[in-house]
């Protein structure tokens, strides 16, 4: 017995239908580019805002002793919008999973569930700050997708460069971690290096260029070993500047390549007067 293939063009799909009412709240939270959209998107990052103030300073024991209940109440008031806000958003897609599950749609989870917490635990309640990357929203809101582009670009050069960033960081840990021990072996307990461990947070804030000065050698030979270690700080805080910097300047490159006019694809150097792919002139 033969099975009729149905081709793929012929295959029954899917379509997710919604309700007027859904579309009409689509519209309002979802699309930026009408009056309503841009008008309620201001209005949610001006609540956002708002909500973030409320929070710092409700920690401020001054604002906290004289109207901390006043403020833990707009919290509460803003958190309760941004639930329904929340709630609408799942309501007006087709696919709420797929929105629950994206960038956004966890951005906006997390920012209500500081305030829940914090009604059961204590010390939870300033974590609601986290709303503040929902701020991400004013590059769309506001036609600013250079911005994004250019975040791209960034994360693009980070992601190329971790092999040497891990590299050079795993050569950073066992110099602090050898340094460190060297110290605990040099100095004494009485002046701070009591353990290993202890030694090689010297090391590392030492090394970094922090220099908190709860710890310093004091023997001659220690402080020897504590100036070469500074002067590798200098030299080592370049080292992953200079790794980005160069795979910023590849990302640049490649972005800004020449396309070709015949089969428009990209990744052609800015000197390449040929299509590597079909041959074709490149326009200068």
């Amino acid at each position: 017995m033969r099975i009729k293939q149905v081709p793929r063009d012929q295959k029954a799909t899917t379509k997710t239908t919604l309700s007027p009412m859904q579309l009409k709240v689509h519209e309002v939270i979802f699309e930026a580019e009408t009056f309503a959209g841009k008008l309620f998107d201001v209005l949610l990052l001006v609540a956002i805002l708002l909500s973030i103030l409320a929070v710092m300073l409700e920690s401020v024991p001054e604002f906290h002793d004289k109207w901390g209940h006043e403020l833990r109440i707009v919290e509460w008031v803003f958190t309760i919008i941004f639930t329904l806000e929340y709630f609408l958003r799942t309501y007006c897609v087709g696919k709420p999973i797929k929105y629950i599950l994206s960038f956004y749609g966890l951005v906006d989870l997390l920012a209500l569930l500081p305030t829940y917490i914090g009604f059961f635990l204590s010390g939870y309640y300033s974590l609601s700050v986290i709303r503040s990357l929902r701020l991400i929203r004013i590059f769309r809101i506001f036609k600013l997708g250079r911005f994004l582009g250019e975040a791209d670009m960034i994360v693009t050069a980070l992601k190329s460069s971790r092999a040497k960033i891990t590299v050079f960081l795993v050569a950073v840990v066992s110099i602090c971690i050898i340094m460190g021990t060297v110290m605990y072996l040099v100095e004494s307990p009485d002046t701070g290096f009591t353990s290993i461990p202890r030694s090689i947070y010297w090391s590392i804030v030492t090394l970094t260029t922090v220099g908190y000065g709860d710890i310093s050698p004091v023997t001659p030979l220690g402080q020897a070993l504590a100036s070469i270690i500074m002067i590798m700080g200098y030299a080592i805080i370049a080292v992953p500047t200079g790794i980005v910097t160069a795979e910023v300047n590849k990302a640049m490159k490649e972005n800004t390549a020449i396309a070709c006019p015949s089969c428009s694809k990209e990744g052609h150097e800015q000197d390449a007067q040929y299509c590597k792919y079909c041959g074709h002139d490149l326009e200068p």
